[in-house]
């Protein structure tokens, strides 16, 4: 008798769009973010995506230096990534992604 083991992969997140991976729930850092609509997750790290020109946009948490990001397959907007951030308070986020949850559909749930 021969048993087939149910592969689990890890949990993810693809663009709602195309359905292309773009980020891992591991990587999560915070769900308690507010995107341009609604609700956004920040995460340690990012894949599949097309970051943008960089521009000053004032946040509500302050002034930032942020990149839009896009899928690397519709070119969807995401969300952004954090480039730089001017408050003291604020520096942890340099280097992380925000996804918006309405841009994000689970997989391997």
């Amino acid at each position: 008798m021969v048993f087939m083991a149910e592969l689990v992969g890890p949990r993810l997140y693809s663009c709602c769009n195309c359905r292309n991976h773009v980020c891992l729930h591991d990587d999560i850092i915070s769900k308690a973010f507010q995107g341009r609509n609604g609700r956004a997750f920040l995460f340690s790290h990012a894949m599949n995506v097309v970051v943008g020109a960089k521009e000053d946009r004032q946040l509500m948490t302050g002034l930032h230096t942020v990149a839009d990001i896009y899928c690397n397959d519709c070119r969807e907007v995401l969300g952004w990534k954090y480039e730089r951030a001017y408050e003291e308070t604020q520096k942890y986020k340099e280097g992380k992604f925000i996804f918006e949850k309405s841009k994000i559909v689970k997989e391997n749930w």
